[in-house]
């Protein structure tokens, strides 16, 4: 099982930046595939990026796409979520997710979770 703790979150305004951080633990990190997902009230969980185990391969959500950066750290066993350009709408508790050797954005082919971290992004 892999241990997944978030942070970065916080309260922002509309046009600015945070940068969410995941750092990883319990299985060889090197080998995980990581995902950034996010759910608002009373919607679903959806799918932010991914980024394959190398950091070769990256992919986004069209609504994110060319606002946010996923990368990661095989040293630091931590993978990043760069935001910028922030908008209400991306208000959101943000987590990270991981599995094994394949990236995939269904939210249902993660089995390891973080906890979540929150952003608020004010207009």
């Amino acid at each position: 099982q892999v241990q997944l703790v978030e942070s970065g979150g916080g309260l922002v305004q509309a046009g600015g930046s945070l940068r969410l951080s995941c750092a990883a633990s319990g299985r060889t990190f090197s080998n995980l595939a990581m995902g950034w997902f996010r759910q608002a009230p009373g919607k679903e969980r959806e799918f932010v990026a991914t980024i394959s185990r190398s950091g070769g391969s990256t992919s986004y959500a069209d609504s994110v796409k060319g606002r946010f950066t996923i990368s990661r750290d095989n040293a630091k066993n931590t993978v990043y979520l760069q935001m910028n350009t922030l908008k209400p709408e991306d208000t959101a508790v943000y987590y990270c997710a991981a599995r094994p050797l394949v990236v995939s954005t269904a939210p249902h082919d993660y089995p390891d979770w973080g906890q979540g971290t929150q952003v608020t992004v004010s207009s």
